[in-house]
């Protein structure tokens, strides 16, 4: 098995809604999303002949996700009151909802899936929410 594995960061913010912890507060990381792909063999001719895939689609495509995600507030549907979304939006901020909770988890399911939708042959997806914890999804 060939394996290519690329990374991209982005910084945002995020919170737990239902948790009873301190993750139920509003707080910022810096995520790493860590992408390999890979297949059985090389591409046997063509422009990219001896490659699994050309490495620059893999890394735009990791970046591309970060970048969307960068310096916003990720929060789950649901989660904010009415008012306080209004409030969030009438002072400009960048808001990302999404349909599950905005862990480390579900963006690494997320992310693979997106990374798929975009025909790349990715084995597996990991994210990192600080240096020294992350989770992966792999199919």
């Amino acid at each position: 098995m060939y394996r290519l594995k690329t990374s991209a960061a982005f910084d945002s913010a995020h919170f737990l809604s239902g948790y009873s912890g301190k993750c139920a507060n509003l707080h910022g990381h810096h995520w790493v999303i860590e992408a390999e792909a890979g297949q059985e063999s090389l591409q046997s001719d063509g422009q990219q002949r001896g490659m699994v895939i050309d490495f620059s689609d893999l890394k735009k495509a990791v970046r591309a996700l970060a970048d969307a995600y960068d310096h916003a507030l990720i929060y789950e549907t649901g989660s904010l009151k009415a008012t306080t979304l209004a409030a969030l939006r009438d002072e400009q901020f960048r808001m990302i909802e999404v349909p599950y909770r905005p862990t480390a988890e579900n963006f690494a399911k997320a992310f693979f899936e997106a990374l798929a939708a975009a025909g790349l042959p990715v084995l597996r997806v990991t994210v990192y929410e600080t240096p020294d914890n992350c989770a992966a999804y792999e199919v």
